[in-house]
């Protein structure tokens, strides 16, 4: 098993173009966010922008759409049809498909609720034919179905903390580098196993594990954030082992300059998007 090191993220990074534009650095969807939970939504397309991508799309539920498009500066929020509850209905399956033909990497889950046709439309976006993580409630809706990630074609990325993890079917009782190691074997999936000392393992038996972080990032919002990074840059080009261990160092990174700052208690996972550009430059 490795560890990540400054030194290895560095070398992962991609170049910026100097005459590049907007469409060279990653065209991206997130499909996140519903009634009541409109924070999430903000923090991982922020977070996405932070990390350098060029273009973010974010799908949310109709009524949640409001909300998230007067918290949003950067990304580019548009409405789906929703359920009585307001979440994502079954019916925003195809403007979902459409647009993400045309991004280089797709994000699924932050904020996205529950509920039977959410559920289902997770399950069915799953052949997208492009990298795509899945976080919180992406990952929730997989729930006793998880060979269905079998079916992907693409590269596919999860990052659970260990109560999601165990809902897909993880088994903890060899320990966390073990059941990461043959979980992303059996599934053939990347898996960012969070928590303190994150791990990133991959379906060739690649371990990494994260040194960055402290326990001020342990609030909602955090996680949001991290997804917003991985699936960032991925759009950028990075491979993905290389992505995920990207982003969860600078991500830690980003914590513990926040805590230096505000100090543990008092961050924020806003403070920790802020850091991010900070994090990177240090490099």
């Amino acid at each position: 098993m490795e560890t990540i090191t400054a030194s290895r993220v560095r070398s992962i990074l991609p170049r910026r173009d100097p005459a590049g534009h907007k469409g060279d650095f990653g065209k991206l969807l997130c499909v996140c966010g519903s009634v009541g939970y409109t924070g999430a939504p903000v923090f991982a397309s922020r977070a996405a922008v932070r990390t350098g991508a060029g273009l973010v799309f974010l799908a949310v539920p109709e009524q949640a759409w409001p909300v998230v498009a007067v918290k949003s500066e950067e990304a580019m929020p548009f409405p789906l049809p929703e359920t009585a509850e307001g979440r994502l209905s079954l019916l925003a399956e195809e403007p979902i498909r459409q647009r993400a033909a045309s991004c280089d990497a797709v994000l699924i889950g932050c904020g996205l609720g529950r509920g039977r046709q959410t559920d289902a439309l997770v399950r069915k976006l799953l052949d997208i034919d492009r990298p795509l993580v899945l976080d919180a409630d992406g990952l929730n809706a997989l729930d006793g179905c998880p060979e269905q990630l079998q079916r992907r074609t693409a590269p596919t990325v999860l990052t659970p903390h260990e109560g999601e993890f165990l809902r897909l079917g993880g088994d903890l009782s060899r320990g966390r580098e073990a059941a990461a190691a043959a979980f992303s074997r059996k599934y053939g999936v990347y898996l960012v196993l969070k928590g303190h000392r994150t791990l990133v393992a991959d379906p060739e038996g690649r371990l990494a594990e994260n040194e960055t972080g402290n326990s001020g990032m342990a609030k909602g919002g955090s996680g949001d954030v991290l997804a917003g990074m991985i699936v960032s840059l991925l759009g950028q080009g990075c491979g993905t082992f290389d992505a995920c261990c990207a982003a969860v160092w600078l991500h830690g990174r980003a914590g513990d300059r926040a805590a230096a700052d505000k100090g543990e208690r008092g961050m924020t996972p806003t403070d920790l998007l802020e850091q991010i550009p900070y994090a990177m430059k240090n490099l």
